[in-house]
């Protein structure tokens, strides 16, 4: 169960907020082998790959169209309603995000602008494993739709069956995504970076994954291939006082929990009567699970601590930087102010993590492993360029030119002051 520490020394903090330690480097040589046979061999690797890992043999690559368009039969209408309104709540949030900046005359004849471009082709991977993450394809589709990707490549592994779930083609039916590939773990992520008969060549690559989908990720970012943002076990922050629910922060705990052995959760609070509360429906709500496996697990490698206030313990969650922050305070509007370090951020008694994961529209792609210290979640910024223009006037030249001249000159890059002298001179005679 939840290891629990009270009143720690602030000394201690650092080693507190420091997440289980995962060996990636010694998977790096079995990922570079794959990378290397995905290369060579192309689609034949992919399915030679999903035999071994996923124990079957696909009889074709790519998703059908038949078999896209029977996923819409396959589940109940009940869960179309429910992926419909969250692709409602993703999209209007995500629209909202764009931006065209107007054009900016920093002095008389200099004007200078900046335009949003889709990137053109992105790769989205969506775990098929232990839970079939449909939720994570709205999260990354409707910003890629929105952005105006003109090419959207998913990559999925296969069940036993050789098919992908209904739930995952309906989400990518609904978003207009028909390039879906089976095939998961590491080689997905070659094919998507490198190409394949069938796969083109990506950009850049979206979606969580195991710590092979993690490190392969790594390595093609090092190989001039974009990723999301690193990433890790996901986790969990609560901050919780004497007007928490117990069974409402006990059921956020488990909810992060169930996502995997190496998933962490950390609760802090004020209150010791809280503390032991939580407990009892930890206990409680655990034995309910049907992952209560995953969930148990995670539990024995997280953290309960008692701190002395409601400061403490925002100091320790900006100092921990969690991927998900709830504030299950009695001023939490007040201490959400204090937060610089978050993914997301969810206000009170009523604002559960998990809509965040599912349906109020906000994305759950979001950093951990403390990277929210200086990354930000996906977003529709995540699948756009910012390119700046800039164009100058013979007048404007005039006005800039003896600037640019004596800083050049300064740096010893003689070309770059004659491109500006040059065109003075033409000036001047004209």
């Amino acid at each position: 169960m939840i290891k629990k520490i009270y009143n720690p020394e602030v000394s201690t903090w650092a080693d507190l907020a420091k997440r289980p330690v995962m060996d990636l480097e010694e998977l790096e040589a079995g990922i570079k082998e794959t990378f290397s046979f995905v290369k060579e061999q192309g689609d034949e690797a992919l399915l030679q790959l999903a035999e071994k890992f996923d124990k079957v043999r696909p009889s074709q690559l790519l998703v059908t169209q038949e078999e896209l368009a029977a996923a819409e039969g396959a589940i109940a209408s009940e869960l179309k309603e429910a992926i419909l309104q969250a692709y409602s709540n993703i999209q209007l949030f995500h629209a909202q995000q764009a931006e065209q900046m107007q054009p900016v005359e920093t002095m008389p004849g200099v004007v200078c602008w900046r335009k949003s471009v889709a990137i053109e082709k992105v790769g989205l991977y969506i775990p098929g494993g232990t839970a079939p993450l449909f939720s994570t394809l709205l999260m990354l589709g409707v910003p890629a739709r929105l952005a105006g990707c003109s090419e959207i490549v998913l990559c999925t592994p296969p069940n036993k069956e050789g098919a992908i779930h209904p739930a995952i083609l309906y989400t990518a039916l609904l978003l207009g995504i028909t390039k879906i590939v089976k095939a998961g773990g590491a080689q997905a992520v070659a094919a998507m970076a490198f190409g394949t008969e069938s796969v083109p060549a990506v950009s850049k690559i979206f979606g969580p994954g195991n710590q092979y989908v993690t490190v392969a990720k790594q390595l093609v970012g090092r190989a001039g291939v974009a990723i999301d943002m690193p990433a890790g076990p996901s986790e969990v922050l609560v901050m919780a006082d004497e007007a928490a629910n117990p069974a409402f922060v006990a059921a956020d705990l488990l909810s992060q929990a169930e996502h995997g052995a190496d998933s962490q959760v950390v609760l802090l609070t004020t209150s010791e009567i809280l503390l032991e509360r939580v407990e009892q429906e930890l206990e409680k709500q655990l034995a309910e699970l049907p992952r209560e496996a995953f969930a148990a697990k995670a539990l024995d490698n997280s953290l309960a601590i008692v701190m002395n206030s409601t400061q403490q313990m925002l100091a320790f969650s900006n100092l921990y930087a969690p991927e998900h922050l709830i504030l299950a305070v009695e001023d939490f509007e007040r201490v959400a102010e204090g937060v610089i370090n978050a993914g997301s951020v969810f206000l009170g008694n009523f604002t559960p993590e998990s809509a965040g994961d599912y349906a109020s529209g906000t994305n759950h792609t979001l950093p951990t492993n403390g990277y929210a210290r200086a990354y930000s979640g996906v977003s529709l910024d995540s699948f756009i360029k910012k390119i700046t223009f800039q164009q100058i006037t013979p007048q404007g030249l005039h006005n800039i030119g003896r600037t640019v001249e004596v800083m050049a000159e300064a740096e010893g890059l003689q070309a770059h002051k004659n491109a500006v002298s040059i065109r003075l001179k033409e000036i001047q005679n004209v």
